[in-house]
């Protein structure tokens, strides 16, 4: 069903009206769009408190009582703010700039030619139309966002369904958990459309959600674009050390087909960063039964996330505790070096986990040098960087070493 377009035409002329009435009598007929008229600001204004809101207002500048300026302030004002077009003089140029930059979306000038007058009014409505359709798409994307923060992997829904909220009470684990983000996020959305925003984490978020779940991670909170996942709750997993490492590369690999495609589009986005970190924690459902929150206390998720965010000093995409290569022996990785992470005073050995058929044994060799404060460390790093020269981790270590640094102990901020 087509839905009627309201307008209300604000001018003190006592003939606009029949005018305005003649020359849309068609769409009147149909149904397409319905007029009122008020002779000043004020009766607009009270037009619609009584009346309610309309999806177009058409107002002169000059009236009695309030001018068009200031009923274009008021209506800015309100909940709605209506679509304003202003009517206006040749002589009154000034008072248009001043309209545009108090928000007016277009300007006509009297005598109102009236094939303009229609050209203008349908493109407004167009507009209004299409912003509309922007901010339900983005009300959409935040309402599933939204959903997605709360919502559990079919593990948890499966313990639910079969145990009910006991299987979530508080208790003492022994699990790994990730923290993710997206190098750079925040900026990128700043001028970010909406439409293409809703589509980018609908895109984004799907992906890493169902790796997630297809590894039996737990999606125990979305951050904006972070997310926070646990392994070994609330189902006990021996193995969870080595789901999460799994998980944890084929994210990346993921995340670095979604950053090809979007480039594809001009899009920029960051590489995302993960951290792991293996122990015990308190878990459960904590809260109140209206805000149902299943989370993860304990200095084993604070490592977690310190983790993810040394990434951007390292140079890596994925930096595990020493902890979770316990849990899962025979992983491919390499040595990062012993972090000294923000707020922890004793050093955590930390690794890159690497995929299988991936050859770290002249870098192992570099790094085996410089736990050693060998000066032939420089030279090794070198020569691993000039073989790849996409080695950021390699390449961190030779920085340092050009800056007189030397040994594994790597202070975090």
């Amino acid at each position: 069903m087509t839905t009627t377009a309201r307008i209300l035409v604000v001018d003190d002329e006592p003939d606009v009206e029949e005018l305005v009435r003649q020359r849309f009598r068609r769409a009147i007929r149909e149904g397409l769009m319905s007029f009122v008229f008020a002779g000043d600001g004020v009766s607009a204004l009270d037009t619609l408190e009584r009346d309610g809101a309309v999806d177009l207002v058409v107002t002169d500048i000059n009236m009695p009582r309030m001018d068009g300026l200031t009923l274009l302030g008021r209506l800015q004002d309100r909940d709605d703010k209506p679509c304003t077009v202003i009517v206006s003089a040749y002589g009154d140029m000034g008072n248009i700039r001043s309209a545009m930059n108090r928000g007016a979306f277009d300007f006509l000038v009297k005598p109102i030619d009236f094939t303009d007058f229609e050209t203008t009014i349908t493109r407004t409505l167009n507009h209004v139309q299409e912003m509309r359709r922007a901010r339900e798409r983005l009300l959409s994307a935040e309402r599933a966002q939204a959903a997605l923060s709360r919502y559990f992997s079919p593990n948890v829904a499966a313990e639910l369904a079969a145990s009910g909220e006991a299987a979530l009470a508080g208790a003492r684990r022994d699990l790994t958990v990730m923290f993710t983000d997206i190098a750079g996020f925040t900026r990128l959305v700043e001028d970010l459309d909406p439409d293409v925003l809703a589509r980018l984490l609908n895109d984004y978020f799907g992906g890493v959600t169902s790796i997630v779940f297809d590894h039996g991670g737990t999606v125990a909170k979305v951050m904006g674009d972070a997310l926070y996942v646990l392994f070994g709750a609330p189902q006990h997993q021996d193995d969870h050390a080595v789901r999460a490492i799994a998980c944890a590369l084929a994210m990346d690999a993921f995340s670095e087909e979604v950053r090809q495609r979007w480039a594809a589009e001009g899009l920029s986005l960051g590489h995302t960063r993960i951290g792991l970190n293996s122990g015990t924690a308190l878990v459960g459902n904590f809260g109140h039964t209206r805000f149902f929150d299943y989370t993860a206390y304990g200095d084993t998720i604070n490592i977690a996330a310190r983790l993810e965010a040394a990434n951007k000093s390292l140079g890596t995409r994925i930096c595990a505790s020493e902890t979770v290569l316990a849990r899962a022996p025979g992983v491919n990785a390499r040595p990062i070096g012993e972090l000294t992470l923000r707020g922890r005073s004793t050093p955590l050995l930390c690794h890159e986990p690497l995929r299988a058929e991936a050859d770290v044994a002249a870098y192992r060799a570099a790094y085996g040098k410089l736990a050693e404060r060998d000066p032939a460390a420089l030279a090794a790093f070198a020569a691993v960087v000039a073989a790849s020269p996409d080695d950021k981790l390699a390449s961190f270590h030779l920085r340092r070493l050009l800056g007189g640094e030397t040994g594994t102990t790597l202070a975090m901020a």
